[in-house]
Order: structure tokens, then sequence, then C-alpha cells
């Protein structure tokens, strides 16, 4: 168990360079927060509910993280800072990374009948701060949701997102190459997502000129009569 927490550890060192010491991160709310779920989970799965709920309130109030019982998480998750909240049928597999206010939410099933009603983050996926991440939708590993992006569908594998409602970013391949990008996107001018939408926007402008310079020429070209046109003139004549 003790080799298990030095790793944990080691793992969100890894991912945030602040710490001086792996007794300071001790210290942060998210990984107490994780400790909480850990027994809440464990309370919820036992179908003790009200301790469930407990556990997760008493958590709740000393991080400011709000982790339902019933979320299950996988392994070296790390919430950077707080103020998170995560659904009940969430599902975070290994090696995520949430940062401050971010809301795996769910929606109101269409039915009235309880199911799977919040996001799914497969392994290795960053979300930026302040981002939402809403309803049953998948997102897929090593994914990047950007800081205050809204996602409302489903997220490719390795995709970075932007925007409200989040679009997929085009981004370098240098920078899938990366281990980790805090915050879910490059920090750098060249991935500022009003000159990506530019430069889409000027890719398009682009294509419609190419395209209207072809039906020019088309248009300018005299066209030679078919065969079936001959034989009536000749039929005719």
């Amino acid at each position: 168990m003790l080799r298990n927490l030095i790793g944990y550890i080691d793992s969100v060192k890894a991912r945030d360079p602040a710490p001086r010491s792996r007794a300071e991160i001790l210290l942060y709310p998210g990984v107490w927060s994780l400790a909480f779920h850990r027994v809440a989970h464990r309370l919820y799965r036992a179908r003790l509910f009200f301790l469930a709920r407990l556990v997760n309130h008493i958590a709740r109030f000393l991080t400011g993280n709000d982790i339902h019982p019933g979320a299950r998480i996988g392994k070296r998750f790390f919430i950077d800072h707080g103020f998170t909240v995560i659904g009940e049928t969430a599902e975070i597999g290994d090696d995520v990374t949430l940062y401050q206010n971010v809301t795996l939410g769910g929606t109101d099933p269409a039915n009235g009948i309880a199911g799977k009603r919040h996001p799914t983050l497969h392994d290795g996926v960053i979300v930026g701060s302040g981002a939402q991440v809403l309803g049953p939708v998948q997102v897929g590993a090593r994914a990047r949701v950007g800081a205050n992006a809204v996602v409302t569908k489903n997220v490719p594998e390795g995709a970075t997102m932007v925007g409200i409602p989040a679009r997929q970013m085009l981004v370098d391949v240098t920078a899938y190459q990366r281990d980790f990008v805090p915050y879910g996107t490059p920090c750098s001018d060249c991935f500022d997502p009003e000159k990506q939408k530019l430069e889409m926007l000027q890719c398009e402008v682009e294509q419609l000129q190419k395209r209207l310079a072809e039906l020019m020429v088309e248009r300018q070209t005299p066209r030679l009569p078919d065969a079936d046109t001959l034989f009536e003139d000749r039929d005719r004549a």
C-alpha cells in the first residue's frame, strides 16, 4: 500500500511543478478528495448510501470538491486545486487530470428513468479549468479539453477541444508527443483559439476561390457536341 501511495504522489509531482517534496503533496485538497472518495465509494457499493453521502459531505466541506460516491475513478486521478463537481454515473480512467472548477455534469433523462447521465473520461484525459463536460459523452484517451470549454458531444481520442460548444482544434502533431501539457492546451500564441478559427475560415475561403476558378474555366471552355447531337443534326439534314 505504501508503494502505491508513493507511486501516486510521484504521478502528481510529474504533473505539477509546484511542490518541493512528497510530503507537501499530501496536503493537496485533490489528494484528500480522492482518499475520501475511495471510502465513500466502498460504502456506496455496499449500499450504505447514507454513510457514503456523509463521507462525501465531509470531503466537500474540507476540500471544496464534490465527488458523488457512485462515481467510478481509476488510478492516479488528480484534481489540481479544487471546486470540482463529479456526478454519480461519471467514469474516469487512469492518469486523468482535472483542474479547478471543472464539472462532469449529467443530463435529465428524457424518459424519466435513471441511467448513464454523466461523462466517461478515458485514460490520460486532461480537462482545463472551468470546463464543463455534460451528459453521457465519451472523451477519448489522451484527449484535452481546454479551459472554459463546454463539451456536449463525444470527443475523439487524442483530440483537443476548445470553445462553447467545444470544437476540435487543429494542433501540430509534435504537441501530442509530449507526455503532459498543463491545463489541457499548449500555452503559446500559435494555439490561440481565435487564431485557429481565423485560419480555418481562411482555408475555407481558399477552397471556395479555387472552386470558383474551376467553374469559370469550365464556363469559358467551348463544349464539343456529343455523338447523339451529331447524329440528330445529320438526320435533320
